[in-house]
């Protein structure tokens, strides 16, 4: 078999997730299964490729097709199945070492599935809602603004710059011109609050009102002259823009809510610490 990058990739993966080899031993499944390849007489079917994409897909090229996604993951599973024959031919599986991996990764397969039973009752879209609402109401009422700003420099070059403004010039024409800030276009910061920028700049900026322009101000950039367009108070963003976000933090409140729960209805002693009365 000619070399694969890809599957090279899935093999990594394989030894980087040691679960694989527990996960993956291929079991026995329904009869509507198809099958896709037979290894010295044991099949391979479509659901232990769906198992391997779950498992170690991720380590393919995301930009691969997947006609060649799926004939990658079925030559890696001809692999598992090929070394599977030989290391139980040697009697690999029958040490004491393999035993006690073996309990181990059963036992982490079973956390892993029984969280994921948990999740899936838990995170509901009443419990990503009311994580939202209260995070909202939580946020503090901050102000933000939206500003542009020239920064040269000398004072002098800011003064020249103030001169220049006041004779009608326009603002963004002058900062494209002269500002030494090349990620601002016109001088455009966007909106931002005020611990978004060193405490010099944000200052003046927020004590300057909306449609004027500040008096020349100095931090370790150089001198800024800035011009306030818009001030509002912060919005929260809205669901559908966080919703990735709640989800993953409602699942984590979910299976850390029932791990706890477990451990306050055990009793757990351990050798470096006095057993509890």
């Amino acid at each position: 078999m000619a070399f694969s990058p890809a599957l090279a990739a899935l093999r990594r993966a394989a030894l980087a997730l040691p679960l694989c080899a527990g996960a993956l031993a291929l079991a026995s499944y329904p009869a509507a299964a198809k099958v896709l390849a037979t290894v010295n007489g044991a099949e391979i079917t479509d659901a232990d490729v769906e198992a391997a994409s779950a498992d170690v897909g991720n380590a393919l090229p995301k930009q691969m097709d997947e006609s060649a996604r799926q004939k990658a993951l079925l030559d890696y599973l001809i692999d598992i199945t090929l070394v599977n024959q030989k290391a139980t031919a040697d009697k690999l599986d029958q040490s004491q070492d393999f035993a006690k991996k073996l309990a181990y990764f059963r036992q982490k397969l079973l956390m892993e599935t029984y969280l994921g039973k948990v999740t899936k009752e838990g995170v509901t879209p009443a419990a990503e809602k009311q994580v939202y609402d209260d995070a909202a109401k939580a946020q503090k009422p901050e102000d933000e603004i939206h500003a542009l700003h020239i920064l040269v420099p000398t004072e002098d070059e800011a003064k020249k710059v103030e001169e220049r403004l006041k004779k009608g010039e326009d603002f963004g024409k002058l900062a494209d011109e002269l500002s030494k800030d090349p990620g601002s276009k016109g001088g455009d910061l966007g909106w931002f609050t005020k611990d978004r920028m060193v405490p010099e700049f944000a200052d003046v900026a927020f004590k300057t009102e909306a449609g004027k322009v500040s008096d020349p101000v100095k931090t370790q950039f150089g001198w800024h002259v800035i011009k306030v367009l818009e001030k509002r108070q912060k919005a929260f963003p809205p669901f559908d823009q966080v919703k990735d976000q709640v989800e993953h933090f409602v699942q984590q409140k979910v299976q850390s809510e029932a791990i706890m729960k477990l451990r306050d209805a055990a009793k757990i002693t351990r050798a470096d610490e006095p057993a509890k009365k």
